[in-house]
């Protein structure tokens, strides 16, 4: 390497020991997610409709201030082209935009802030209005009704331009949904059955009939959402998701309805210092894992009893009320509004295999009975096509419901890593969901091979012809359609890495074009047009660290060894001038909504950094 080893392990030492530094008591990491204008609108107008419809658990008072003070952050948080985007280092996006302009109607403050609100109104003019908002979303009606609803609850919109939700098939079977095509994603119950009703109640069909039958099945749709609700009240712990549920379900005379008072606690507790919102709790569970497997990719002895002993608790054991997930995956975060996920269980396994070289022979033995289970989870879910999807086996009809190249490539590392899995000898003591423990053990031998099988052709089949892979749960603002193929490639060839098939001909080509699309000043990210041509945007952390751990283990090849001093580089010098620090909004929640994650940065570099030092060792 051209790169100094001294410089390189001083900025490797400087942001492992920031990561360390970042546990909490219980010895765990939670980070923090950006504060959100998109989940600060749909909150102040949630609490706005329940102030205005009644409230019988928090007095006026503190609503109105609570509703004023977010009000007051988002219009400090304008972007200079009128529009907001969903965090303070995003663009600005007609969605969010019309969210803020509706809050501000129901928060009754549009006179008082006319000057934004007039820059608002030509921004969205600009991108089209409803047509543009149609546009972005297509058929998936996941977040465009929503913000519809928001918005005729505002009355800047009528409720005629509202399309109507089937809220009815909420009460059917959860694994017949799928097979429905409803129209929004298998986690937005909730928002299917509220909005639908408020919907319905606002302006229902014309025939009778349909009508009749709707208002029969009011009362039994809402019991599913209350069934759906967690402890904490907030919905997949999504403010924007609890938002709609409680706005809408308010809007219809149900202000003091069990779901909306719960919910209303969920985002009153859930309010930061300044007044702002983000677009989910925290992402412990996600950040944990991540930061246990970079460390331990590093060489670093991650011997964390209490991380262990916190990840195992964490395992879903009961079947999951939101999907109908059955027991043996994790989640995003040990909170109640959690629900089981393949990347989240991909990362656990992942985890719980660097941990079990650490723990007591006891402590190993609940390891390996947990990561059986969660191997099993993982492999139930995958899809006929050989992908993972997030949440729920067999629904493809919208995007986010889809099989995924980053879950895929995660889900591969994880079962790869537990192979020899069968081979341990099972205690009787062991809790196995799903049969015997022989029955258990000959599922596992058989359908293991065949599940990363199936795995590898399904990345083979979804490699671009420029040999790239788009993520599903990753994006690039600066990007035309807002994909983000550094991060997808980046993933997919990390588990070509783990599973020893970097000369196989999709990871070769992998290879080449993040080679092809290095920034000129060494990093990755932004957008490359043509080979050679213009970057837009520019190079971030997260993705600069990316890439370069997935060029790691081929730099022997001279072009990628060039490509790789200089992005070893970029990153030395970004952790030298304190960079690694920023966060860059690469992040998508569920239908597009962008946040940003204070500690993808320091993870990523010293996943990146500490396999280039092992390498030096080695």
């Amino acid at each position: 390497m051209t790169i100094d080893p001294a410089r390189l392990r001083a900025a490797y030492e400087t942001v492992r020991d920031q990561l360390l530094a970042e546990r909490d008591r219980s010895g765990h990491w939670i980070g923090e997610l950006s504060a959100s204008a998109l989940s600060t609108a749909t909150a102040a107008s949630a609490l706005a409709v329940v102030l205005r419809h009644g409230n019988d658990r928090y007095p006026p008072a503190q609503l109105r201030c609570q509703i004023d003070r977010a009000i007051e952050w988002i219009a400090r948080h304008q972007n200079s082209d009128g529009g907001w985007g969903d965090t303070d280092r995003s663009l600005s996006n007609i969605a969010t935009t019309m969210l803020v302009r509706a809050a501000f109607h129901l928060a009754g403050a549009a006179d008082r802030y006319a000057a934004p609100l007039g820059q608002a109104e030509r921004y969205l003019e600009a991108q089209g209005g409803l047509a543009g908002l149609r546009q972005r979303y297509g058929k998936d009606k996941t977040f465009a009704v929503p913000i519809l609803t928001n918005c005729a609850l505002a009355g800047l919109v009528a409720w005629h331009e509202v399309p109507r939700l089937p809220f009815e098939l909420a009460c059917f079977p959860h694994r017949l949904l799928g097979m429905l095509r409803i129209p929004v994603v298998s986690y937005a119950i909730p928002a299917l059955v509220a909005i639908g009703q408020a919907r319905h109640l606002h302006g229902g069909p014309l025939n009778p009939v349909t009508r009749s039958v709707r208002n029969l099945v009011l009362r039994r749709s809402l019991d599913v959402v209350e069934r759906m609700q967690p402890d904490s009240g907030g919905f997949l712990e999504a403010t924007p998701l609890t938002s709609f549920v409680v706005m809408s379900l308010a809007a219809t005379g149900r202000a003091a309805h069990p779901v909306v008072r719960r919910g209303v606690e969920f985002l009153v507790r859930s309010v930061r210092e300044d007044g702002a919102w983000p677009i989910d709790t925290n992402l412990a569970m996600w950040v944990t894992t991540l930061a246990i497997n970079a460390l331990a990719a590093a060489g670093e002895n991650v011997a964390f009893a209490e991380c262990l002993d916190w990840i195992l608790r964490c395992q879903h054991r009961q079947v999951h009320p939101f999907t109908a997930a059955g027991p043996g995956g994790w989640g995003w975060t040990d909170l109640s509004g959690a629900v089981p996920d393949a990347d989240d269980t991909a990362g656990a396994l992942l985890a719980l295999a660097h941990l079990r070289r650490h723990a007591s022979d006891r402590a190993r033995a609940a390891v390996d009975g947990a990561a059986l289970q969660g191997v099993l989870w993982l492999v139930g879910l995958q899809n006929r096509d050989g992908g993972w999807p997030t949440f729920c086996r067999g629904w493809g009809a919208l995007p986010f419901d889809r099989s995924g190249v980053d879950l895929t490539a995660h889900a591969l590392r994880a079962l790869d890593r537990w192979r020899d899995l069968a081979a341990v000898s099972m205690p009787a003591s062991w809790t196995i969901v799903g049969g015997t423990h022989g029955d258990v053990i000959r599922a596992f031998r058989a359908g293991l091979p065949k599940a990363i099988a199936r795995g590898l052709k399904y990345l083979a089949r979804h490699q671009r012809r420029d040999g790239s892979w788009i993520p599903l749960w990753f994006g690039n603002q600066f990007d035309a359609r807002e994909e983000n193929p550094v991060y997808g490639t980046a993933r997919a060839l990390q588990a070509y890495r783990d599973l020893d098939l970097m000369e196989a001909e999709p990871a070769q080509r992998g290879v080449a074009w993040l080679v092809t699309h290095q920034a000129a000043d060494g990093g990755w990210g932004g957008c490359a047009g043509s080979v050679g041509g213009p970057q837009l945007g520019v190079s971030s952390v997260e993705e600069t660290a990316l890439a370069v751990e997935a060029l790691l283990p081929v730099r022997s090849q001279a072009s990628v060894q060039h490509a790789v001093d200089k992005g070893l580089t970029w990153l030395v010098e970004a952790v030298q001038r304190g960079a690694h620090r920023v966060a860059s909004p690469i992040g998508l929640y569920f239908a597009k909504l962008w946040y940003y994650e204070r500690l993808y940065p320091p993870v990523f570099t010293v996943s990146a950094l500490g396999r280039a030092l092992s390498g030096l060792r080695g």
